[in-house]
């Protein structure tokens, strides 16, 4: 995947390949490869970004998980958490009337599959002092070295290979600009691999969707895991710990971690939940095409580090604040949708909405925001009155 290649690019070349638009949402993060095009980015920026930051959702804890019942009871920004709802207990119900959809509620419950737990134990001392173009301080800034436990979320993307070419979840070869997954590399490169005098010649790249200032880095990342499955209390402890940076941009607060593995097991599981998530997106999209105006919002995340949980609300702006071409807008989105600290870095959904923007963090009470992202200028238009 070259360094030049973009994600908005990626959405404009249509004909390229006739893949699902949900297929190739789940992809496009692995495709933005250029500091040019960050610096591009912020040349296009037409507003004072400082406005556009609060309070970032990123949890700390002295002792990892067991400090969670004490921090998660005594919330400040959601006292009793009445709006995030255990995974397990989360029901067609808890949707808004004119969305108790089988297909959506399926859909969230697909993206809950495929939502991790992030857990940092050191900071980069190449953390920057302010976001990039503002005065607003970076997280965890002059802590190079600091070794309390950090916690986010992330969400899970997954590719096959075999002899180094791969393919997507929906078995598509190529990307929508027509180039080829390709690998150099010929053989697993997992731990067991690389002891081993006949690696596999077929693996999984599990990659790990989340913020920059969840995961700054590969300094940060030889002290990251990642939980999956952890739907309650008594998960099983399903932990990927071996993870490299694919891919990070400050700019954009965009991080993806890559995991390589031939676990015959859990590659094609979470290769089949991608594609599951990808066709109910599309069902999703073909049910509520006519409410161009809809603003139904979920997110699924880890608050307090705890176990997973969802909350719906509602966009209240996708906020453009540049202009990149005539077809693309660069936007934060607010919204009311329920987070905590734990939060950052899990995927913002929008039905009305095609856009890859993770959670970043709290502007006032009831109103959170993303990251910076592409969006089309068809989409762009969908906000508050």
């Amino acid at each position: 995947m070259g360094l030049s290649e973009s994600r908005f690019k990626e959405r404009e070349d249509n004909n390229k390949e006739a893949e699902s638009t949900s297929s190739q949402v789940q992809t496009e993060s692995t495709v933005i490869k250029s500091s040019g095009q960050e610096n591009d980015l912020f040349m296009c920026i037409q507003v004072d970004l400082d406005s556009t930051f609060g309070a970032h959702e990123v949890e700390t804890t002295e002792d990892g998980t067991s400090a969670f019942q004490k921090i998660y009871d005594n919330c400040k920004k959601n006292p009793g958490h009445a709006d995030l709802i255990p995974v397990q207990s989360f029901s067609l119900h808890h949707l808004p009337d004119g969305h108790r959809s089988q297909n959506l509620y399926d859909m969230i419950k697909a993206t809950a599959e495929l939502t991790v737990r992030i857990g940092v134990s050191m900071v980069s001392p190449k953390r920057p002092e302010f976001f990039p173009h503002t005065n607003v301080t970076y997280p965890f800034y002059n802590k190079g070295g600091y070794d309390k436990n950090r916690i986010g979320t992330g969400d899970i993307t997954v590719f096959k290979y075999k002899k180094g070419f791969g393919c997507d979840a929906f078995g598509s070869k190529y990307n929508r600009l027509g180039k080829k997954y390709r690998r150099s590399y010929k053989r697993c490169l997992c731990d067991k691999c690389q002891h081993s005098k006949k690696p596999s010649k077929v693996w999984w790249e599990i990659l790990f969707n989340t913020a920059t200032h969840v995961v700054f880095d590969e300094i940060e990342a030889e002290h990251t895991s990642c939980r999956l499955f952890f739907d309650a209390p008594g998960s099983p402890k399903v932990i990927v710990d071996k993870v490299v940076v694919d891919f990070v941009s400050v700019e954009m607060d965009m991080c993806v971690l890559k995991h390589v593995t031939c676990d015959d097991t859990l590659g094609p599981r979470l290769s089949e939940i991608v594609k599951t998530r990808g066709e109910l997106w599309d069902k999703v999209r073909e049910e509520y095409v006519n409410l161009e105006d809809d603003k139904l919002s979920f997110i699924v995340s880890h608050p307090h580090g705890g176990p997973k949980m969802v909350s719906v609300g509602q966009l209240i702006e996708n906020c453009k604040v540049g202009e990149y071409n005539d077809n693309v807008d660069i936007t934060k989105l607010t919204y009311s949708t329920c987070t905590c600290p734990g939060s950052s870095g899990a995927r913002v959904r929008c039905v009305g909405l095609d856009s890859t923007h993770v959670h970043n963090g709290a502007l006032n009470p009831g109103q959170n925001y993303s990251s910076i992202d592409f969006c089309l200028k068809e989409h762009s238009e969908l906000q508050s009155p």
